[in-house]
């Protein structure tokens, strides 16, 4: 068992959680700027009003990619257990 194996289980996880990610944030940076631009524009300051825009931007990104997400998940869950023989020796 040498360095090279644990680098690719880390390497796959880090990649596999920044993929994972990646959708749900971008949809709450999208739901954000776009309030922000509004509120820029409109000159309303309400915390109530960046805040729900957000989460529910969230939720439909989870509902939406969230079957994706776990096929990845899974897929990591996978190859990180099949490598168990090789970190053991």
């Amino acid at each position: 068992m040498g360095i090279e194996d644990f680098m690719r289980v880390t390497t796959f996880g880090i990649e596999t959680a920044m993929i994972v990610a990646a959708p749900v944030l971008l949809m709450g940076l999208a739901a954000g700027l776009m309030v922000s631009v509004f509120q820029a524009a409109t000159q309303i300051n309400d915390a109530a009003l960046a805040f729900i825009p957000k989460i529910l931007a969230t939720v439909l990104a989870l509902f939406y990619f969230g079957p994706w997400m776990i096929s990845k998940m899974a897929a990591f869950a996978t190859f990180a257990l099949g490598q168990i023989p090789h970190v053991t020796g």
